[in-house]
């Protein structure tokens, strides 16, 4: 996962230390396109084959049953979607993913939804299922909590897109969100390749308009980077030690700074996050229109949101209920705030009670 800076579309990431190997959670957009032959001899000499998923931790809408690559070669057009769950470019590209599933799975789509953790909560299998319930997530998703499958493929980002063409070969790759039209042209292309080889009927649906124009695009213009509570990445903490973990009491400054991380109370530093010991408060100042907190608490905690000086109305995010509370309790990323237009705001959260875990602020 990534240090983000959002000063573009589509989205522009930084990178961070896991396992003593660069791993952004979010990057340059990005793709690996070129034309494919019809010539399976071709093709080897001009792309790389499929890597098999490996030592697979638990499969959701599967029926239970395993889900292998090597299984469609010769049959199918693969997918394979790298994304963690509390990831919002991840969510943000979901809805293009149930879109193409839908319109496409009857004329030989595949997607699967590689899994890769960031954080230990997210190898929970139940949190996988409860977010691909809630993100509305139909295709197959596969647990690769060991890292094994992201590390065959070499890959550093979430979320990250590969298609694989009927021969078993990777002919197109992209990074991060954006590109969808292009995406789904690609997918109908292999689709016809495939028709094809197999002697079918190309389908409509491989003539008609893209699915990915009917899913409502949101317009990124974040200039706050992705900030993270635990001692292992907390580089933007302004009134402590970063990369110190231990028990501290924070005084919170009466001029906070720019995407600088504040807090004021005690906390315990641990290397993911920061737990509130007591009652306590966050501050951020930041630039953007959406702030997304990952959270979770092993007992319901409430959070008040105050956006420059007020408890927040207009502005507040899909989790916030009346009177600016959010109810923190599951491991998931929290909606806390959504501005009309992205513009410099303070942000203060108001701890009720104890035992918060927070991970990383996240903007769009």
């Amino acid at each position: 996962m990534a240090v983000i800076a959002l000063l573009m579309v589509p989205v522009v990431g930084g990178i961070f230390y896991l396992d003593s190997k660069k791993v952004s959670r979010e990057a340059v957009g990005g793709k690996i396109d070129v034309k494919t032959t019809a010539n399976k001899e071709g093709k080897a000499n001009m792309y790389t084959t499929a890597k098999e998923i490996t030592t697979p931790d638990g499969f959701i809408n599967t029926d239970g049953k395993p889900v292998t690559i090597s299984e469609f070669v010769g049959k199918k057009v693969v997918l394979l979607d790298i994304w963690t769950y509390s990831c919002i470019n991840c969510q943000r590209t979901t809805p293009y993913l149930n879109a193409w599933y839908e319109k496409y799975k009857d004329d030989g789509l595949v997607i699967i939804g590689l899994h890769t953790p960031e954080f230990e909560f997210e190898k929970v299998y139940q949190n996988v299922l409860d977010a691909t319930n809630r993100l509305g997530i139909k295709y197959p998703v596969v647990l690769d909590n060991d890292y094994s499958t992201w590390n065959a493929y070499q890959n550093r980002f979430w979320p990250r897109k590969y298609l694989i063409d009927i021969d078993g070969f990777v002919v197109y790759d992209h990074i991060g969100e954006g590109a969808y039209e292009e995406t789904e042209t690609k997918i109908k292309e292999l689709l016809s390749e495939r028709a094809k080889v197999l002697g079918e009927n190309k389908s409509g649906n491989l003539d008609e308009g893209l699915a990915a124009s009917s899913v409502q695009k949101e317009k990124i213009a974040s200039r706050s980077p992705e900030t993270y509570f635990g001692s292992a990445r907390n580089e933007y903490l302004g009134n402590g030690t970063p990369g110190r973990a231990g028990e501290f009491n924070f005084t919170l400054p009466k001029s906070p700074r720019l995407n600088t991380l504040y807090l004021g109370g005690k906390w315990k530093i641990d290397n993911e996050y920061a737990e509130a010991v007591s009652e306590a408060s966050i501050v951020y100042k930041y630039n953007s229109k959406d702030v997304y907190l990952v959270a979770e608490s092993g007992t319901e905690v409430l959070l008040e949101v105050i956006q420059d000086g007020k408890t927040v109305t207009e502005a507040k995010g899909a989790d916030v209920i009346d009177g600016g509370i959010v109810r923190v309790k599951e491991s998931r990323l929290y909606k806390l705030i959504h501005n009309e237009n992205p513009g410099e705001h303070t942000l203060e959260l108001r701890v009720r009670g104890n035992g918060l875990k927070a991970y990383a602020f996240t903007f769009g």
